[in-house]
């Protein structure tokens, strides 16, 4: 049972860096990780999980990453952080940080851009929009199962939010990577669930029922 949605919190679909540049193999960084997302269909179970939010009139917010052409904000202080220097393609205006148009946002969303760092919580203004919405259930989806995913999922339940994770809208560079962090970290964390189950969940809340 999704505790949080069946007990009627408002809640909120995040949706992290499902961008071109991050997901879709011609423009990918990481070519594992958008392997996996296709193998995954992530894209598709994420769209879903936007038409649900908006047929409930729920918050669907967008955080991605668009860097600096300079990239003069952007330290390399970890391994993926050089990564994105070096390879200089999630650049604000270029192709790679748009979303693919199945999952592209609409004028009623929700967008949070975040310029430097690693997770969508922390200099940005994520929380204080969520807060603002009377948010207290935040569905996280997106990329990516080895650094986003787990870093949002910390801040959110650091800052109060109980967090709700379908399993199967985000993906890591490799099947074995994402189970291990599946079930030895976001189980600790989060309620760790699917796509269907949330809109079951929102369905049950529109027809007055208390489903899982």
């Amino acid at each position: 049972m999704i505790r949080s949605l069946a007990a009627g919190q408002k809640a909120a679909l995040v949706i992290n860096e499902c961008q071109l540049g991050i997901i879709d193999p011609v423009y990918a960084q990481f070519p594992a990780l958008a392997e996996q997302c296709r193998a995954r269909g992530i894209v598709d179970n994420i769209a879903a999980l936007i038409a649900a939010f908006r047929r409930a009139g729920l918050p669907v917010v967008y955080t991605p990453a668009a860097l600096r052409p300079d990239m003069a904000d952007k330290l390399a202080n970890s391994l993926i952080s050089s990564v994105s220097i070096k390879a200089k393609i999630m650049v604000a205006g270029a192709k790679a940080v748009e979303h693919p148009p199945q999952i592209a946002p609409q004028a009623d969303d929700y967008i949070i851009q975040r310029g430097s760092g690693l997770i969508a919580f922390l200099g940005t203004t994520l929380d204080a929009t969520l807060r603002r919405l009377k948010v207290e259930t935040v569905v996280l989806t997106g990329m990516s199962t080895n650094v986003g995913i787990p870093g949002n999922a910390m801040a959110a339940v650091e800052f109060g939010y109980h967090v709700v994770i379908p399993e199967d809208c985000i993906a890591a560079g490799d099947a074995e990577g994402h189970r291990v962090i599946v079930e030895q970290q976001l189980k600790m964390i989060s309620t760790v669930t699917s796509s269907g189950e949330v809109m079951a969940a929102l369905q049950g809340r529109a027809t007055g029922c208390n489903r899982p």
